[in-house]
């Protein structure tokens, strides 16, 4: 799987989040902080670390999943905003912490240029047979 051509087209493109890493229950991914991810104020707009987490959480449960019979789709999924940020990158880590047979919960970390904390997230994604 290629993530990032997936990508291509997508708001992942559009907000510029590539994706460095995919490993067994763990993904990373970059975006950066300008124009397209700010909000009105100058910062980092917290739809835009959202929008991150939950790409990190659906490309780490997809390349868990038998993608012949299975796909996947969020279900939920919680932030905190912790930091303000206003330029530079930011950084997703996701680490699956429950793998069911029909959920994922996954945990993801966004943090800035310096390594501190900007956002925590949960998200759970669904598992879904495909017809």
């Amino acid at each position: 799987m290629n993530a990032n051509e997936m990508g291509k087209g997508t708001l992942l493109e559009v907000l510029g989040i590539e994706i460095k890493e995919i490993g067994h229950g763990r993904v990373v991914a970059t975006m950066p902080i300008d124009h397209r991810t700010h909000q009105p104020f100058g910062l980092l707009h917290g739809g835009a670390s959202v929008a991150l987490a939950e790409t990190v959480a659906s490309l780490g449960a997809y390349a868990l999943v038998d993608q012949d019979t299975e796909s996947v789709a969020g279900l939920e999924i919680n932030a905190n905003h912790v930091r303000p940020v206003r330029s530079g990158t930011v950084t997703a880590t996701g680490t699956v912490l429950h793998r069911g047979r029909t959920t994922m919960v996954w945990d993801i970390r966004i943090v800035d240029d310096q390594q501190r904390l900007v956002c925590v997230s949960r998200c759970t994604i669904a598992i879904i047979k495909k017809s």
